[in-house]
């Protein structure tokens, strides 16, 4: 399945074809042949917390929807006036045609969030990372990322030409012996705020203390804090009031803000810098005037509806518990992305397929995502999950956990 794992003897043989590994690469069609094949699931319909797939409605259980705003009237109808007034589409890149007074505002009340200077809105969470990271490294600085980092940060590190340093996940001490290392070089310590296959929460005091000490700079990727963590929902940086200590916040709008895009956020003049430097930014179209006013509209509700971050941790919490109660291995989350070990990759796909027959969306994880033996249903929670949802979830885990003999 993903991931270079896939491409078998193909991807090393002196073939001459360039396109051999794709004509060798069989495995989903073997998995589908299993009836257990995962992804790509078209739905066809959705109303945030149950998705109609194959005609059946489904509780989702798979969605980073963390606020559940994606189906909020006010969200709706915030984006149907932008698509009114400025179309469809931008056609083209901010740095050129593609930038409107919503891009602007936008990064205003975004900075005015995670409380930093400034702000800018890049196409996609992933194309955040991308251009950040290769525009401000190069060949003679250190990367050093938490080895189960989102790919966008290690493919923003590989891209930018500089020597990339991988630590042990949340290992301090190996972080520390990487950086004593790198010792009189230019270097930048690149995490996530909230993991998102483990469910865990980064250090951020204690990376900070370290940065300090070794002259490093910080940048917190809080894709999947913000909106969740914190006071007034501005992230785990927040959550630790440790956001003057983060060089950067890097965030995506996919989340808790129920629309496309991403951002980081700073100091002024870095900001600018990247702006004017970020590959990523500079050659790709914008995002749609329709996708900002979603945005600021969820910000704003966030503000004004601070318990709706508070019935998505009383969720969150219900199900860390209850799941553990059953006897399942939730790796000890801290969020609302609470993971069940479940074992090797068939095995995986086998307990996803039962849980959808069952009525439950869930999405399956595996190697290379996650260590070969250590293949996950990934679950997550959203503010507007209801009582009885949670009750026919935790039902249908406990009959299919009987079932594989895995509580």
């Amino acid at each position: 399945m993903p991931g270079p794992e896939g491409q078998g003897e193909a991807g090393t043989s002196q073939n001459t074809d360039v396109l051999a590994k794709a004509y060798a690469y069989t495995r989903p069609q073997e998995v589908k042949a299993l009836g257990l094949y995962p992804y790509f699931l078209p739905v066809e319909q959705s109303d945030a917390t149950e998705v109609m797939i194959e005609g059946k409605r489904r509780v989702m259980v798979g969605s980073n929807n963390y606020l559940g705003l994606t189906n909020d009237p006010r969200v709706l109808e915030a984006a149907s006036a932008a698509l009114r007034k400025y179309g469809s589409a931008c056609t083209g890149s901010r740095f050129l045609n593609g930038n409107t007074d919503l891009h602007d505002r936008l990064e205003t009340e975004l900075a005015k969030l995670v409380n930093k200077d400034a702000a800018l809105v890049f196409p996609t969470g992933y194309q955040a990372n991308l251009g950040v990271i290769s525009a401000l490294a190069g060949p003679g600085d250190v990367l050093l990322i938490d080895k189960l980092n989102h790919a966008s940060m290690v493919d923003g590190a590989t891209l930018s030409g500089a020597e990339v340093v991988r630590f042990r996940h949340a290992d301090l001490a190996h972080l520390e012996a990487r950086l004593n290392r790198a010792a009189g070089r230019p270097k930048m310590v690149i995490v996530d705020g909230v993991f998102s296959m483990e469910g865990d929460v980064a250090d951020i005091p204690s990376l900070a203390d370290l940065c300090d000490a070794h002259s490093a700079r910080l940048v917190v990727d809080d894709a999947h804090g913000i909106g969740v963590f914190g006071e007034t929902g501005a992230g785990v940086c927040e959550h630790f009031g440790a956001t003057h200590r983060v060089d950067l916040i890097v965030g995506t709008f996919s989340k808790s803000f129920a629309s496309i895009g991403g951002f980081v956020a700073g100091d002024e003049q870095v900001i600018s810098y990247i702006r004017h430097t970020a590959r990523s930014l500079i050659f790709s179209a914008s995002i749609p005037a329709s996708a900002c006013a979603t945005v600021l509209a969820a910000i704003e509700i966030m503000g004004e509806e601070p318990e709706r971050r508070e019935r998505l941790w009383a969720n969150a919490r219900r199900m860390q518990r209850d799941l553990s109660a059953l006897g399942f291995d939730t790796f000890g989350s801290e969020s609302p992305i609470v993971p069940v070990i479940v074992g090797g990759t068939l095995r995986t796909f086998e307990f996803w397929k039962r849980l959808l027959d069952a009525g439950v969306f869930t999405n399956p994880v595996i190697a290379p995502a996650v260590p070969a033996t250590s293949g996950r249903i990934r679950t997550s929670y959203m503010a507007t999950h209801t009582e009885s949802q949670l009750d026919f979830v935790l039902e249908a885990f406990r009959r299919v956990g009987r079932e594989m003999d895995l509580i």
